[in-house]
């Protein structure tokens, strides 16, 4: 691990008696201390390798680098918002094919003296088959259950085929009169 310190000395002209000071280097969070290599560390143990922020806690203590659960919380939560442009045009791009491939999965998520099981929902584009030039592309959104208005409303304006199980879940996607247009059922 290392420590960056940037010093930024301020200069005065004593003629025009203006002041003038270096930029300060790019943080990927505005006003952020933790780098892109660490965020990007980060985001991958957890996400990646499904390591929770807490054990990461105490691997960071162990090598002399004391973090809290909250200070790599929040740095979890600015990395998310940084990288919320890169999501828009991957839903976009998602969104915007004709054919989609859906299904939910389950995630154990830890909560307070057990486990709960949360859902993993997918929507993948891969237009190879039919000879799209389209790259494919997945989008992923969480939900703490499966309730039939997750898939409802992450599909809200897209119309197209859907290729998907036969969950109750996706019926009112495929009910006439829907607004954008109906979803058809492969």
């Amino acid at each position: 691990w290392k420590v960056i310190q940037t010093v930024r000395e301020k200069f005065a002209c004593r003629d025009c008696e203006k002041i003038a000071q270096a930029p300060a280097p790019f943080h990927v969070v505005p006003r952020g201390w933790a780098g892109p290599s660490f965020l990007a560390m980060l985001l991958f143990e957890k996400y990646g390798q499904h390591q929770p922020l807490n054990r990461q806690a105490e691997r960071f203590a162990r090598e002399g680098v004391p973090l809290s659960l909250s200070t790599l919380a929040d740095q979890v939560g600015a990395a998310a918002h940084a990288l919320m442009p890169i999501y828009k045009l991957i839903e976009a791009h998602v969104l915007a094919a004709t054919r989609i491939h859906g299904d939910d999965t389950t995630v154990p998520v830890m909560a307070r003296g057990k486990t709960d099981t949360a859902r993993l929902w997918v929507y993948v584009r891969d237009d190879r088959p039919f000879a799209g030039a389209d790259p494919p592309a997945a989008l992923f959104h969480y939900s703490r259950d499966r309730r039939g208005e997750h898939p409802q409303a992450h599909l809200a304006p897209w119309s197209g085929i859907l290729q998907a199980d036969a969950y109750s879940g996706y019926n009112e996607l495929y009910r006439e009169g829907r607004n954008p247009g109906p979803v058809l059922e492969a």
